[in-house]
């Protein structure tokens, strides 16, 4: 029985590389440590421990420590109050640096020298391609909304399309990382070292985009090359509404029963305060983890079932998800599922069953609006809004739809659905969305899954291969994954559209395809056996630490479509608020703005600007930064731009433009 204890939190605390570099480490310790050693769970992060993820760090690591467990939560070099500049994402450095740390927690008087790794997206990332080095101290994991495979599964590309969330995800970087460290840590270097960034960090999507096909640039990183290489436990965490849902699966397929799964119907978050509810109890997972795995204790957690997942229950889509209905059940030993095939009929309704071999082609020709796409949502998701896919039948009247008739009966899946078909090309590439929807009754649609693939990677995403024109070319394409019931009286839907915008990015043509649905072939992957199992739910309903309010947090998404300018734009406007830690008195906030734009018949007129606004203040001091993105293309090439433009008080102290870059488009 582990008893409650009481803590201290070390602010701040300077960690020294061997190549002299400072890195600034929040910790909460144990008392007593100095005598009997605890583990230690560490989390290395670009985000800013000081103001960035405080809420969430507040949430979690008060709870560790009462339970004996220290948290030693670093900032990356570049980033909060650590010294240097950023080279990128999950880079050599950034993981050797994560090896010694753990080295330098494990050798600490107060560690026992066992050490965990845990986070979220980024900290989710590196905690996986850290188990894969193998450090000897990395004793397990947890691993929250992450990947195996930096090429498909992030917001980079997916299946050779161009994510835009990719430009999004660059002007982030460009606003994160333009913040000033703090200068009640840092002292009266901060200018120093907040203009030595200035000038000095990089623009991500500069290397993003000399790698559109999955190279060794996006290998490194990437666990799935070999799985082999983690050879401690992991628990891999994810939720049906983020982008990252396929890791789960894909961890307990490649790594075996070194892995557990936990899938829950949530955003971009973590489980014990996520959206939509029910949530889950993850400090109480977390410590059961930490303990089996950290101090030897015989809990039983190594007898996790393989997957636990949550399986929506006819889901609709709302202005706001704050619960989904739905059911937690158990794989103890997961295999991959059996499929339920589905084919097209010759009056288009979709059926059980396998196509029919050799049957006559029913050529359909198929040229979505270019603004098909608009009900998408984010890639990953942080609210349960319109960051959510909502009803889906804007985006059906764009589409070649394909429905069961009503079902006689429940209709339960889980695992990534697959879809086969042959089509004609008129271009040396297209792109193809594939989406699974669950028709009410009262013809709402809800989005279950959707893929894209860019036909040039049809073959696999190393080594593109241009379309044959007009040469009938057979088409594989997986879904993300989905755990779902489709109840009774509902109908099962497949939509096919050529565009999905703004979520991916059109190609240089827009040939339209024609696509023989004689050939159809949809497979759903079968719930099949299972136990229904209870996910304890959080006892603190509401674990994130109260702010001092300055100003509300807004946020604003709609879609203009401009009938004489023929154009339609697709607008964001986030404002986290004004919020004061009222510990540190550091008040900060970030403005989004980001505006997509495009001709439905010309996807060469695409474009998009995504500023981020960065503020931190506290009484006498101010500083704020502007970071801008911008991307166009022509046929041949994509045009990128961005700025940083820095102020101390009311006066502009530094502005840099990159230069502008015109990278060719690799069939892309």
């Amino acid at each position: 029985m582990t008893f409650a204890r009481n803590f201290t939190v070390i602010e701040n605390h300077w960690i020294t590389l061997k190549d002299g570099t400072r890195l600034a480490a929040r910790i909460w310790m144990p008392d007593g440590a100095e005598n009997d050693p605890v583990p230690a769970v560490f989390e290395f992060l670009p985000y800013r421990k000081r103001d960035g993820t405080s809420p969430r760090d507040e949430s979690t690591y008060p709870v560790f420590a009462a339970a004996g467990i220290a948290g030693v939560r670093v900032d990356i070099r570049g980033s909060g109050e650590s010294d240097g500049v950023i080279d990128g994402e999950y880079t050599e450095l950034e993981l050797a640096n994560a090896c010694e740390l753990i080295a330098w927690i494990a050798a600490q008087p107060w560690s026992n020298g066992s050490v965990g790794m845990m986070g979220i997206s980024w900290g989710g990332f590196n905690s996986l391609q850290v188990a894969a080095l193998r450090p000897p101290a990395l004793k397990a994991v947890i691993s929250i909304a992450s990947t195996v495979d930096r090429y498909n599964d992030d917001i980079h590309y997916k299946n050779g399309c161009h994510l835009s969330a990719q430009l999004s995800w660059a002007a982030t970087m460009l606003g994160y990382q333009s913040r000033s460290p703090d200068p009640e840590i840092v002292g009266d270097r901060w200018k120093d070292m907040w203009l030595q960034r200035l000038e000095n960090e990089p623009f991500f999507m500069e290397e993003w985009l000399q790698h559109q096909r999955r190279d060794d640039f996006w290998r490194h990183g990437s666990i799935c090359e070999n799985f082999a290489d983690v050879d401690i436990p992991a628990l891999v965490i994810a939720g049906w509404a983020d982008g990252y849902r396929n890791t789960p699966l894909m961890a307990v397929e490649g790594l075996g029963d070194t892995a557990k799964a936990l899938i829950g119907p949530w955003v971009h978050k973590y489980p014990h305060f996520a959206w939509p509810k029910p949530r889950a109890d993850f400090h109480g997972e977390a410590i059961a983890w930490w303990n089996r795995w950290l101090r030897g204790d015989q809990n039983g957690a190594e007898n996790l079932p393989q997957v636990r997942a949550y399986i929506l229950d006819a889901v609709k889509p709302a202005p706001r998800r704050d619960f989904d209905p739905g059911f937690w059940i158990a794989k103890r030993d997961w295999q991959k599922p059996e499929m339920q095939c589905f084919y097209v009929e010759q009056f288009g309704t979709l059926m059980e069953g396998m196509p029919i071999p050799h049957a006559p082609e029913h050529a359909v020709y198929l040229r979505s609006p270019l603004d098909t796409g608009t009900t998408s949502g984010e890639y990953f998701t942080l609210k349960p809004d319109a960051e959510m896919a909502i009803d889906q039948r804007l985006d059906d009247a764009g589409s070649l739809t394909f429905q069961t008739t009503p079902l006689a009966a429940d209709h339960d899946y889980l695992g990534r659905p697959v879809v086969t078909l042959s089509l004609r090309c008129d271009a040396e590439t297209a792109n193809l969305c594939a989406r699974l929807i669950d028709l009410h009754s009262d013809g709402t649609a809800t989005r279950v899954s959707f893929g894209v693939l860019n036909l040039a990677h049809r073959e696999g995403n190393a080594a593109p291969k241009p379309m044959k024109k007009g040469e009938r070319t057979t088409i594989r394409l997986t879904l993300d994954a989905c755990g779902y019931r489709f109840r009774k009286g509902h109908r099962i839907a497949l939509s096919l559209s050529t565009s999905y915008w703004p979520m991916i990015l059109p190609p240089p043509e827009n040939p339209g395809l024609t696509i023989d649905i004689a050939s159809i072939g949809f497979a759903l992957p079968k719930l099949g056996a299972y136990d229904a199992i209870d996910i304890k739910q959080p006892d603190n309903p509401d674990p994130l630490p109260k702010y001092v309010e300055h100003a509300p947090a807004t946020t604003k998404r709609q879609v203009v479509r401009d009938l004489s300018a023929n154009k339609t734009l697709y607008e964001i406007r986030e404002d986290t608020g004004l919020f004061e830690h009222p510990g540190t008195g550091l008040s900060t906030r970030q403005l989004r703005e980001e505006v997509w734009s495009i001709a439905p018949d010309d996807p060469l007129s695409m474009s998009g600007t995504s500023i981020w606004t960065c503020d931190m203040r506290r009484p006498g001091w101010y500083v704020r930064t502007v970071a801008t993105a911008t991307i166009s293309c022509t046929a041949a090439e994509w045009i990128i731009r961005a700025s940083v433009i820095a102020f101390e008080g009311n006066t502009q102290i530094f502005e840099k433009i990159f230069e502008e870059k015109r990278i060719p488009r690799d069939l892309m």
